[in-house]
């Protein structure tokens, strides 16, 4: 990959005139995940990186269900102990 290159102006210091800029150059490296996102780009076909994307959907909102339904085993175990306490 290449990295890109922008010029960056920094703000006069004492030792330089006031109305000198110094110029200094900075190189963007990409993230660890941009990196990872380009390999997996590069070594998996299209089809397979939308199964691999639609698999990790299935993951979470599998998750999601679990956590809702141990909501629900809370609340109706709450509502089970008033009712058996009102009695």
């Amino acid at each position: 990959m290449q990295a890109a290159t922008q010029q960056v102006r920094t703000a006069p210091t004492t030792a330089q005139a006031p109305d000198h800029l110094r110029e200094v150059r900075a190189n963007a490296f990409p993230g660890v995940t941009d990196a990872l996102r380009a390999v997996e780009s590069l070594l998996l076909g299209g089809g397979q990186r939308t199964a691999r994307r639609n698999a990790w959907t299935s993951v979470l909102e599998d998750r999601r269900r679990a956590k809702d339904r141990v909501e629900a085993q809370h609340v109706l175990e709450a509502v089970a102990g008033r009712a058996s306490r009102a009695t």
